[in-house]
């Protein structure tokens, strides 16, 4: 959903009824596009303080209430500096919203340096690029911005200091909460586009999204235009717009974060502030605050972004080393096929220094009686060379197909190892949630010799961000232990794991080591709902996680074993239970490490 105006309107009111009567405590511009508010709230609201992010960032503008500390520099930029000299420990008066615009203007009263009583308006403006943080004086002139905008930048206004301030949506479009039946039937009688194109194009504040639930309420599609509705069908376009805008007035909003299932789990795929039938088939999670939804949403998704595009030059580097190992790998296979000849070569140099004197010189071929299966063997002749030449010439072949072969067989396993270490770091690498992850998979692929080992400049100058193995708990009760990456799946299993607790892992491909916590009980004292959690987590965090459904092998992991040398992540054992897992794990509640 984007951040249109019923999403504005929604959070206006919860900011309106919590931070309305609260003063100012400081102000910190924390980057060049966002500030953050923290206020004091009244005794009647519950006291204490809150912080409010505002975010113009015109790719992803956003305005909350948050629990999260930013870092900010240590010299506060100008316009931060402005703000404080005029808003520090101001009263917060209103908290208001123009129309359905996505814009929020919060009053605020303050003394000024002679110790006169003034007001002061500060307005996000939430408009993708186009967004901006202004600060205006009583009568509406704008006094400074965080993002100045001059006439060569945009014709339709300017955002300097002295200017009189405007929004320019307004121009074209019409307020949702201002129209009555008669005038939305005589819009739809002159569209000549579908009824969500006249909704998103005739409206302030409704996303693409919001225009389609709103048809879909009434029961209508996309394979018509506006004006070819019949009477009952603009009727019933209009009953459900008009029931939304009355429960954006009387401000009856339900905000949720909607999941889809995406390869087993689930991600956030939307959210909104009102109801959403269309998602009908999404798993959507309620929430008291738009300010946790938008919080939760955008930090998941960033989350995602983010790590995603941390690891890509370790994914670039991973899959150019892996298309090469494997280009190679092939080709060795086909010279050791090559090399099954071998034999074949030895034979026919020990029957030609057995029978070569019955061989007639010039011959190209002969038939020899095979002592080794009793049956005749054609030979085929060098006819300018002896029998005996053509004999060496045999073990000259066998001897060099020979040492091919005892050289193809080391490097086939060496390559072989290698495409397996390979492929369980890219499995990491997707499997990463934080830069420790990214730091710990890194490091792996330094020790190997995959990348250049980073140098810092000064001894302990830089720290490698914590990372630690994912906890969850069973259903009924049981801490399982999910390790991220090769280095930490090595720990889990041989430093954090007991002899007598219970090892899992995807059966013949990449993937994580779990760890079920025994308690100390017995296989057989434990119940079977708990290893078919367990191995769903062995299957979810596995290469395998698209199937739907992966063997899983599991036993004590005293049985357990590391080679000496050999790669991180690698064990060997070999007696184990097997079973067949779903990639689900719904069930599980993750906790912190």
């Amino acid at each position: 959903m984007a951040f249109d105006g019923i999403t504005t309107a929604c959070l206006t009111r919860e900011l309106s009824d919590l931070v309305t009567g609260g003063r100012i405590y400081k102000i910190a511009q924390t980057d060049k596009s966002e500030l953050v508010l923290t206020i004091r709230l009244m005794a009647e609201k519950g006291g204490g303080q809150v912080r409010l992010y505002l975010s113009a960032d015109p790719s992803l503008p956003l305005c909350y209430l948050t629990r999260k500390t930013r870092q900010a520099p240590l010299q506060a930029p100008a316009f931060c500096m402005l703000l404080r000299k005029h808003l520090q420990n101001g009263k917060i008066l209103s908290v208001t919203q123009p129309g359905l615009e996505r814009s929020i203007r919060f009053e605020i009263e303050h003394l000024n340096e002679m110790g006169d009583l003034c007001r002061h308006i500060l307005v996000i403006e939430i408009m993708g690029k186009h967004s901006n943080l202004i600060f205006l004086d009583e009568s509406g002139k704008i006094v400074d911005s965080i993002k100045h905008v001059s006439s060569l930048v945009s014709s339709v206004r300017e955002v300097l200091p002295g200017r009189d301030y405007f929004i320019p949506s307004t121009q074209g479009k019409v307020s949702p909460l201002e129209e009555d039946e008669a005038s939305f039937r005589e819009r739809l009688s002159q569209a000549g586009f579908d009824p969500a194109g006249l909704l998103m194009k005739t409206y302030t504040g409704l996303s693409r999204q919001m225009a389609e639930e709103i048809c879909f309420r009434a029961s209508l599609f996309h394979d018509r235009s506006a004006a070819s509705m019949g009477a009952l069908e603009q009727a019933a376009l209009w009953s459900a717009f008009s029931s939304l805008m009355e429960d954006i007035r009387e401000g009856r909003f339900q905000p949720a974060i909607y999941y889809k299932k995406a390869d087993g789990g689930s991600v956030p795929a939307d959210f909104a502030s009102v109801p959403m039938t269309m998602y009908g088939d999404l798993e959507k999670r309620e929430m008291d605050s738009i300010s946790q939804v938008l919080e939760e949403f955008y930090d998941q998704k960033n989350d995602l972004t983010r790590i995603r595009q941390k690891s890509a030059d370790l994914r670039h580097i991973v899959q150019t080393i892996l298309e090469r190992d494997v280009h190679k790998y092939d080709l060795q296979l086909k010279q050791i096929r090559d090399t099954e000849k071998k034999d074949k070569y030895r034979v026919y140099g020990e029957l030609l220094n057995a029978y070569g004197y019955g061989i007639p010189e010039g011959a190209r071929s002969c038939e020899l009686d095979n002592y080794y299966t009793g049956e005749k063997l054609r030979v085929p002749l060098d006819p300018q060379l002896t029998p005996q030449q053509n004999a060496k010439k045999y073990f000259d072949r066998y001897t060099k197909l020979k040492r091919t072969y005892e050289a193809l067989s080391k490097l086939t396993v060496e390559v072989k190892a290698e495409i397996d270490h390979l492929e369980s770091i890219r499995t990491s690498l997707e499997l990463s949630t934080g830069e420790g992850d990214l730091a710990l998979i890194r490091r792996e692929m330094e020790d190997a010799g995959f990348i250049r080992r980073h140098v810092s400049g000064k001894k302990g100058q830089s720290r490698t961000p914590q990372s630690r193995p994912l906890h969850y708990i069973s259903s009924d009760g049981f801490d399982l232990y999910v390790g991220k990456n090769n280095l930490q799946n090595d720990e889990l299993t041989f430093k954090m794991a007991a002899p007598s607790d219970i090892w899992f892992h995807a059966n013949d491909m990449p993937g994580s080591h779990v760890i079920l916590k025994a308690r100390g009980l017995a296989m057989d004292q434990i119940p079977d709902r708990v290893f078919e959690e367990a191995a769903a987590l062995a299957a979810w965090y596995s290469s395998g996680r698209a199937q739907g459904k992966v063997e899983i092998d599991y036993l004590e992991r005293r049985n357990v074993k590391k080679p000496s040398s050999s790669r991180p992540g690698f064990v060997v054992y070999y007696t184990n239970y097997s079973i067949l897992a779903e990639t689900d794990i719904s069930m599980l509640r993750e906790v912190d490490a």
